[in-house]
């Protein structure tokens, strides 16, 4: 009978659970400021760098991105963009994003990309990451000594912390690790979903356009300007393998404007996904000295641009209450957390909402919410006060602050 392994203890300021580009930001930001950090995910590097996630920067995170001193790469090939469009009943509007917020814009730069800047920025600074970690679980969050075992290359480890960041997403164990009675739940589920389809073709459009037809909704985006990415409003039943790209592209041009039909430059697919579309918040995000931050705490409908966003100004938050905690000892803003993300959190969950049910079919009721949907977006299209509100929080609320 072999003799286990002697568990190997380790010791940070913060456990950071999930690589993604939330817990890779907050690494980075704490790093710079001399705050020691250990990153924990259960995945390999490879296989978080191979998600293919949307691209769309709120000005807030740009310039977090920029803070954190991994922008370079980001300033040199993405795109800003002043405005969008929205087609429907045979228009197209264009909303000027930079002319209604004071000059504020959207950055296109792939969720891939970011992910890669910042883990060759953690790899430069030399800040431990263990990817492919096992059994992952955080312990004693409501104590003063929290502390996270794992298991990783076949060694169990024990890593004492002061806190713990939860990054690790919807399905992550961050949540799962607080108890079900302290937690509510907010959730709605959508009838349908989106299908996805990355091409390397030029996308239609310098902007991004969304669609609402009769036939469902449709988006053009775009990676860069020789990649695109279009999504079409499809039921939950459907399957990938139904939606050869013959069957994607003929659809997506019935969707769209006639001239944006009639510019559309198909090719093969390099990826097709189906995601399906809800709305979810856990309230609090905070649990001892547990943060949840991100998809562990809340998702969006993927309309409104908001996720990785979102999880991004929950990072910004997280990072400032931290500086104060280890630089100027102050503990009192530990507790405000959770209320200061979740102002942000329900601007953004409305805002997503809000876009979505303006712009899908829903086939349930048909004829009174269709022109519901158009006399909304007649006025949001014909009124400076409703362009200002949909350029505002396109571009990103303002972060909030712990302080009143």
């Amino acid at each position: 009978m072999s003799t286990p392994k002697p568990v190997t203890t380790l010791k940070t300021g913060v456990a950071i659970i999930g690589a993604g580009p939330s817990g890779l930001l907050l690494g980075q930001l704490l790093s710079r400021h001399g705050i020691d950090n250990v990153l924990l995910e259960r995945r390999s590097g490879e296989y978080v760098l191979s998600r293919i996630r949307a691209g769309v920067l709120e000005q807030g995170m740009v310039d977090l991105l920029r803070e954190a001193g991994v922008a370079e790469r980001m300033d040199e090939q993405g795109h800003a963009h002043t405005g969008v469009e929205l087609a429907f009943n045979g228009r197209r509007v264009r909303v000027d994003l930079a002319a209604h917020t004071g000059g504020s814009s959207v950055m296109v730069y792939g969720q891939t990309e970011v992910t890669r800047d910042l883990m060759e920025a953690r790899q430069a600074l030399g800040a431990p990451s263990y990817y492919q970690s096992e059994d992952v679980t955080p312990h004693d969050l409501e104590s003063a000594a929290p502390y996270v075992t794992f298991r990783h290359e076949g060694q169990d480890y024990r890593l004492d912390c002061d806190y713990i960041a939860g990054c690790d997403g919807y399905h992550g164990i961050s949540r799962r690790s607080i108890p079900e009675e302290r937690l509510k739940v907010f959730e709605r589920v959508y009838p349908f979903g989106w299908l996805g389809l990355l091409s390397d073709t030029p996308p239609v459009s310098d902007e991004l356009i969304y669609a609402r037809s009769e036939r469902g909704f449709a988006l053009c985006s775009m990676r860069s300007p020789t990649r695109s990415r279009y999504y079409l409003q499809v039921g939950l039943e459907e399957r990938v393998e139904d939606w050869p790209d013959e069957r994607f592209w003929d659809e997506l041009k019935r969707r769209l404007p006639q001239d944006v039909a009639d510019n559309l430059l198909t090719g093969p697919s390099l990826e097709k996904s189906i995601a399906p579309l809800r709305s979810f918040v856990v309230e609090p995000m905070q649990y001892g000295r547990l943060f949840l931050v991100g998809d562990a705490a809340h998702i969006v409908p993927p309309t409104g641009a908001k996720g990785l966003n979102l999880a991004a100004s929950d990072v910004n938050t997280l990072y400032r209450l931290l500086l104060k905690v280890y630089h100027e000892g102050r503990c009192d803003l530990i507790p405000r957390y959770s209320e200061t993300c979740l102002r942000r959190v329900w601007k953004a969950e409305r805002f997503s909402w809000w876009m979505t049910s303006m712009l899908h079919r829903f086939h349930d009721r048909e004829d009174f919410d269709s022109r519901m949907q158009l006399a909304e977006l007649d006025y949001l299209t014909s009124s400076e006060a409703g362009l200002t509100t949909f350029a505002e929080n396109y571009v990103g609320l303002p972060y909030e602050s712990l302080e009143p």
